[in-house]
């Protein structure tokens, strides 16, 4: 069967007479739910949000909702015949994504600013639009598949196309909004997605996907925080786990958890172990080394977390497979709320590399499919300190 005939939002009613907001970043992705959509039958209000200056953004590769590519939205809509809108969020994506995104770094955390976006932007201030219009769904092309658990409520499962999977990056998408949205292409692969960009003619059909942060179109992400909080590029002390000075830094902003390369401490026996960095100490401009070792984590602490199990929280520990990088594999660990209200998550084997401000993310236990929420890891000594 060819995808566009598998194209049903579930809605009982007739199709024209239903009404779809899709989200049109300007890609290929967004442009094939559009069109799709608008080929089965459904009344499509196509929307891009411009997130960030026109100007800026102009002959910049690789960056969604810029200037091309409300430009390319807009070509999509009018070969395929459907109403088309550009909305100005530029201040809202600055407050709630860019700012977020430099305090982060400041806090010496590594930060998802996509996350952020879905969960502020996009699934808050766009859905609330979506609404106003009286629509009954907002599509977008994520590649995540929604669809009826046992019980009938609307959950998150992982996408067909494992390789293009992004359940990761919607783990903060709450059961409400989850009844709202609509996701298409869930079960498609990337390949068959080009495919019926090219049977429609869409001009987005050779797209390169984006590779960067949108408003980090060259990756300097010091660059960013540099320009946002200036105050938070200090120099400072490279130390081991001793304290022992080692060297010098320019800016905790430019190290991550994890880090091995670029560290500045030259001169070290050439048999002596690798260092990493295991801890940043922004208060302090203090960026603290030590060996891979140094990295295991037993555990986590997480905040605002969304939980989207059938059981309630509360009522752990619970058996899950989780997820502290987009591109790791889910391996097994337990999440409870503990007496005080927080939740934590216990690996079943130590992990490497854990960086606070990142996602843990929960899938079922069983087949690791499902997606059960998530939070994000704070700072063990922050939260002690709160």
């Amino acid at each position: 069967m060819s995808p566009r005939l598998a194209i049903d939002l579930g809605f009982d009613k007739p199709r024209r007479e239903t009404r779809i907001v899709a989200a049109m970043s300007g890609g290929v992705d967004s442009s094939v739910v559009a069109a799709l959509l608008h080929e089965a039958g459904y009344e499509v209000v196509g929307m891009t949000l411009q997130l960030y200056d026109h100007g800026m953004a102009l002959g910049k590769k690789g960056a969604c909702c810029a200037g091309q590519d409300i430009y390319d939205a807009r070509q999509v809509a009018e070969r395929m015949g459907f109403a088309h809108y550009v909305l100005d969020y530029e201040s809202r994506f600055r407050e709630q994504v860019m700012h977020d995104f430099a305090d982060a770094y400041a806090r010496g955390e590594t930060p998802i600013p996509c996350v952020r976006c879905n969960q502020t932007v996009k699934f808050t201030d766009l859905l609330e639009t979506a609404r106003d219009l009286d629509a009954d769904a907002l599509a977008t092309g994520h590649y995540v598949r929604r669809a009826l658990d046992p019980q009938g409520r609307p959950a998150l499962y992982r996408a067909a196309d494992e390789g293009k999977d992004q359940s990761y990056f919607l783990f903060a998408t709450t059961a409400e909004q989850l009844d709202y949205l609509r996701f298409p292409l869930g079960g498609l692969s990337k390949a068959e997605t080009r495919a019926e960009a090219e049977r429609l003619g869409l001009v987005t059909a050779d797209k390169p996907d984006s590779q960067d942060i949108c408003f980090v179109p060259d990756g300097d992400y010091a660059k960013i925080v540099r320009r946002l909080r200036p105050d938070a590029d200090r120099p400072g002390e490279i130390v081991d786990l001793s304290g022992r000075v080692l060297g010098r830094h320019a800016g905790v902003v430019n190290f991550t958890i994890g880090q091995r390369r670029g560290l500045g401490i030259g001169g070290r026996d050439a048999s002596s172990e690798p260092l990493y960095v295991v801890r940043l100490e922004p208060e302090a401009a203090r960026v603290v080394v030590g060996p891979r070792a140094a990295l295991a984590t037993p555990d986590v602490e997480l905040a605002d977390v969304n939980w989207l199990g059938a059981a309630r929280l509360s009522d752990g520990p619970h058996r899950v497979l989780v997820k502290i990088r987009n591109t790791m594999a889910p391996v097994p660990a337990l999440v409870e709320a503990t007496p005080l209200g927080d939740v934590a998550v216990r690996f079943e084997a130590a992990q490497h590399g854990v960086s606070p401000g990142q996602a843990c993310v929960f899938y079922d236990a069983e087949d690791g499919r499902r997606m059960l929420g998530g939070g994000w890891i704070a700072r063990k000594n922050a939260a002690r300190a709160a």
